[in-house]
């Protein structure tokens, strides 16, 4: 099976550490990841924020680099749902449009390869133990495009409960919003603040050390949430979390 690691661009740019922690992951499990280096932007900033024509460039780009893959992996559900759920909607829309229906085509066979990581290592490599080593206290956030538009349902709590040394504790109001939802966190600046400081302050009663979630983005405002409420926990990506073993721990 040919893999692929889409990164994303957050992660590309503030997180590569959570791309390395990914290769490392799918290595032990025996999986060769390659990492096409053409790879630009989905697009979902562009189509979030109503620039839906200047993000089909970018949709027939992924669907170019990605094309000859058997399965392409990403640590973003917000990425992967761009792909997995607007790709098509973008495709049919530019055909009501009357601008014919090459976009979707190009993307159709993207659309079902496209897994977020989760989604792999459950659905495809049908793993849960994945031999990790994490001796911390641990409550997971399930984002917004993981829980809704993706439908990760317990995927990650299953491989998160298999860790060992990890002690996985409940997130009271966990399928609420943190606040983040990229330019919303710009247009209603507030909203999304008062947001992030509910799911902060819910994280922090429970007591864990580290709050965890699937998707950098979600974190990084968490974590900005955390860092001004002077709360000491850490936000940390799944797949970190995962990549930690005994011989090489997660710093």
């Amino acid at each position: 099976m040919r893999v692929a690691l889409f990164l994303t661009c957050v992660n590309d740019t503030l997180y590569p550490d959570t791309g390395r922690a990914v290769v490392r992951l799918l290595h032990r499990l025996g999986v060769d990841v390659d990492f096409p280096v053409a790879q630009t932007c989905c697009g979902q900033a562009h189509y979030n924020t109503g620039y839906r024509h200047e993000a089909e460039p970018l949709a027939r780009r992924y669907a170019e680099v990605f094309g000859d893959y058997d399965a392409i992996v990403t640590p973003s559900g917000s990425c992967g749902a761009m792909v997995r759920e607007l790709y098509p909607r973008m495709g049919e829309r530019a055909r009501a449009e009357g601008r014919g229906g090459s976009l979707a085509e190009v993307v159709a066979p993207v659309v079902p390869k496209t897994y977020e990581l989760t989604e792999f290592l459950v659905d495809v490599l049908g793993v849960t133990d994945v031999g990790a080593w994490y001796p911390h206290t641990v409550t997971y956030h399930p984002t917004c495009h993981g829980l809704r538009a993706l439908g990760l349902g317990d995927r990650p709590r299953r491989l998160l409960e298999a860790v060992k040394g990890l002690e996985l504790v409940e997130l009271p109001g966990a399928d609420e919003c943190c606040g983040f939802g990229g330019t919303f966190a710009v247009k209603n600046a507030d909203v999304s603040a008062a947001m992030g400081v509910d799911k902060v302050r819910h994280a922090e009663s429970t007591g864990a050390e580290v709050l965890c979630a699937a998707d950098n983005s979600c974190l990084m405002h968490i974590g900005g949430t955390m860092a001004r409420l002077k709360v000491g926990m850490r936000p940390v990506h799944i797949a970190e979390i995962l990549a930690s073993t005994e011989e090489e721990p997660a710093v």
